[in-house]
């Protein structure tokens, strides 16, 4: 009688033990799909998307972890690989020219705000005072080596062929003063400050840079030619219809995230999931 006694209780005890096991698996799956890893880019991405941690949590109970790149090359990467849910620091256009080297498996799922890429100065304080022969600094990536060109181009400073899809500093076809045109890394262009007249820097890294109104020497414009500028949230396209990534882009696109926005960034960047480009 004993004997089984003790079996059941052992049993009873094997029982409680697995039902435990499983439960807290249960548990620990069902908030690993609330979760989400975004890649951003730069220290001022990263500080607005520390708010919208904050209200996709409260709102819709999804834990987001926030993952710091250093390049644009890194973040599309991680998500064509899997080792990264979403990223957002790119325009449409870069999306564009990296798209097709990860055999198009990403897809963009909401529009974030759009930065309008400036020239800055250390030395100078305006067009005027580019003389011939100065160096200039731009991106060298594709997206963005001709979002520079556009912009020096407006300044009125060169002009290109604009036959070519994406245009280099070899295809500079007008350039009065004989400027030094210098490609180097998107992320070494603030750096780069230091050594030349004038650098086209992306707004995160100047941001994270610190540079101001004062170095400013011209602003792109933003109209409809601008439209390809427009940064988006990015994810697998095979999963971009997935409810809690609508979830991340609807915690993103609020008037809150607007506020935040221009206490951290000034007018520096715009929100563009309901802009309306002239």
């Amino acid at each position: 009688m004993k004997k089984i006694q003790i079996l059941a209780a052992t049993a009873a005890t094997v029982f409680t033990a697995s039902t435990v096991v499983s439960t807290t698996t249960q548990v620990a799956s069902a908030a690993s799909k609330k979760t989400v890893t975004v890649g951003v880019v730069g220290d001022s991405d990263r500080q607005l998307w520390e708010y919208v941690v904050k209200d996709a949590k409260k709102k819709y109970g999804i834990t987001i972890k926030l993952k710091e790149f250093t390049d644009y090359v890194q973040p599309n990467k991680a998500v064509a690989d899997g080792s990264l849910d979403l990223n957002s620091f790119q325009t449409l256009n870069y999306f564009k020219t990296q798209n097709p080297e990860y055999k198009n498996k990403l897809a963009t799922i909401g529009k974030t705000y759009i930065t309008p890429i400036k020239l800055y100065s250390k030395t100078l304080t305006s067009l005027k005072d580019i003389k011939k022969g100065a160096t200039i600094v731009i991106p060298n990536d594709a997206s963005n080596e001709k979002r520079a060109l556009d912009l020096l181009v407006s300044a009125k400073l060169i002009k290109y062929d604009t036959s070519k899809k994406t245009p280099t500093a070899k295809d500079i076809t007008k350039n009065k003063k004989n400027l030094k045109i210098k490609e180097v890394e998107s992320a070494q262009a603030a750096a780069a400050l230091k050594s030349v007249d004038a650098a086209v820097v992306n707004t995160n890294y100047a941001l994270d840079a610190k540079l101001t109104d004062k170095e400013t020497l011209f602003t792109e414009p933003v109209n409809k030619k601008a439209a390809g500028y427009i940064n988006y949230i990015v994810a697998l396209k095979k999963d971009k219809n997935k409810k809690i990534y609508k979830q991340v882009v609807k915690a993103y696109q609020t008037d809150k995230t607007k506020k935040h926005m221009k206490a951290l960034y000034g007018t520096a960047e715009k929100a563009a999931w309901d802009i309306k480009l002239k």
